[in-house]
């Protein structure tokens, strides 16, 4: 473990994303920084591929979204 420098207006950043996903500013940079290095890694997947196979080799349950209804 140990210190990254990083830029004011990013920090800044960081700061108000982790407040609204409940997450440290560590927290969020460290998300920021696996989610990157993922992304670099597999340059084809989508945000929404790479949280979701993040998720599945967690074994997190994933509920279904019940399909929207007709309405009359």
């Amino acid at each position: 473990m140990g210190i990254v420098k990083i830029d004011d207006v990013l920090h800044e950043d960081a700061r108000l994303a982790a407040s609204v996903m409940c997450r440290s500013i560590n927290a969020q940079a460290e998300f920021w920084m696996k989610i990157g290095m993922l992304a670099e890694a597999h340059p084809t997947l989508s945000f929404n591929d790479i949280v979701t196979a993040q998720l599945a080799s967690a074994r997190v349950h994933r509920p279904e979204i019940a399909a929207p209804r007709d309405t009359v």
